[in-house]
């Protein structure tokens, strides 16, 4: 007789899992409180769909600020197992060059979903829709519309706490700690950081991107792009040190990053650059020689006295290493993706909770953290193929 697996949740990892569990061994039921599935999973593609990254898997799995708790799952189910499982239900795939990865030209995100729901369906797998998860009855079955769920095997797949419209909205925390599992409250991660601008510069140049740059912070590095808002700053550049800024805020209330104007220049060739100049105007000097932008040199010129704009040493130090200073996150709501959740202790390696036996936790809904880029969606495919695995071996 087929043993009960009740997924609560239908996002990517929740997908997954339905995907590889072993529709012989399992009677497998999705149970989603939004009237479609995967609605977070959709508004993710809007910006550019990356499903993975095809960077080779050593260096992925540095990518995660998980402990290693994320290793073997991600070794298991690789950025190419992940590629060839979507081309096997009809999604090839293609690497931009960024070295994401992207549904093949044309494909649509509802064409992705759609092919992987056509593919559970195939396998027999239900999708009950409007079904909210409230608590637990006495004997630790989930209750779901306020009835007791009789299942074999639960897997909580109920997301973090950003993007409420898509009904990721973390309301499922309170329910575990009061249940006496160790959780962590929410926190923005992918967001935008707030800077207090001055004035002139922000009405000038809002919504103007600083190209081809560098921002460190705590001794990590990004390179990429960031945007200036009237807010602070976002994009990938300053992304990926969310764990680095979050740190910093939480300790000091405020963060430092450094901007690195030119990465593909030493101290010592910019020096040289101006040194050996025949441009006799500073502004002049950074525009055609340094090829720095209009924002770039604003950003100099405003932030920098007189005397350290004019003074070539401390210059050359400062578009090496501009500091800026981040005095908060944008609101959880406006994250691309959050930590907190689950604390990793509360959970075995195969993602069971150690209060409840035979029910698991896998996705955002666990505290970890990655930048964009594929990384997110990648971890949340390998969580779900890893419990598979584990289930299918146990049963």
């Amino acid at each position: 007789m087929k043993k009960q697996v009740a997924i609560i949740g239908g996002g990517p990892s929740a997908f997954l899992l339905a995907a590889f569990l072993d529709a012989k061994k399992f009677k497998i039921t999705i149970y989603e409180k939004n009237k479609t599935c995967g609605r977070k999973f959709l508004v993710a593609g809007k910006g550019g769909f990356n499903l993975t990254h095809s960077e080779s898997v050593e260096k992925l799995i540095k990518r995660y600020t998980s402990d290693g708790f994320l290793d073997e799952s991600l070794l298991n189910f690789t950025n190419t197992d992940f590629r060839n499982w979507l081309d096997l239900i009809g999604i090839p795939t293609f690497t931009g060059s960024s070295k994401r990865v992207y549904p093949k030209e044309g494909i649509k995100p509802i064409e992705v979903q759609n092919a992987i729901l056509k593919h559970l369906k195939e396998k027999g797998v239900i999708i009950n829709y409007e079904q909210t998860f409230s608590d637990w009855d006495d004997a630790t079955n989930p209750i779901i519309n306020n009835t007791s769920i009789q299942t074999d095997y639960t897997v909580f797949s109920l997301g973090g706490g950003s993007w409420k419209i898509t009904g990721s909205d973390g309301s499922w925390l309170d329910i575990f700690s009061e249940k006496g599992i160790k959780t962590k409250p929410f926190q923005a991660s992918n967001c935008g950081y707030q800077i207090d601008w001055k004035p002139e510069f922000i009405k000038q140049h809002e919504g103007t991107p600083l190209k081809n740059i560098a921002i460190y912070c705590n001794k990590v590095i990004q390179k990429g792009e960031a945007v200036i808002t009237k807010f602070g700053l976002e994009g990938n550049a300053i992304y990926g040190l969310s764990p680095q800024i979050r740190e910093q805020l939480n300790t000091n209330g405020t963060a430092t990053i450094f901007i690195d104007f030119k990465p593909s220049l030493t101290l010592e060739n910019i020096h040289s650059k101006i040194k050996n100049t025949i441009y006799k105007n500073t502004t002049q000097i950074l525009k055609k020689e340094l090829k720095l932008s209009e924002a770039q040199i604003n950003l100099l010129k405003t932030y920098l006295s007189k005397e350290s704009y004019l003074n070539t040493e401390s210059l050359v130090k400062n578009i090496k290493k501009f500091p800026l200073e981040i005095i908060n996150t944008a609101p959880i709501d406006e994250a691309i993706s959050t930590v907190g959740g689950i604390d990793l202790t509360a959970i075995s390696e195969n993602f069971e909770l150690k209060k409840i036996p035979n029910q698991f936790c896998i996705g955002e809904m666990l505290n970890w953290d990655a930048p964009t880029g594929g990384y997110l969606l990648q971890a949340c495919a390998s969580m779900g193929v890893h419990l598979a695995n584990h289930l299918n071996k146990t049963n």
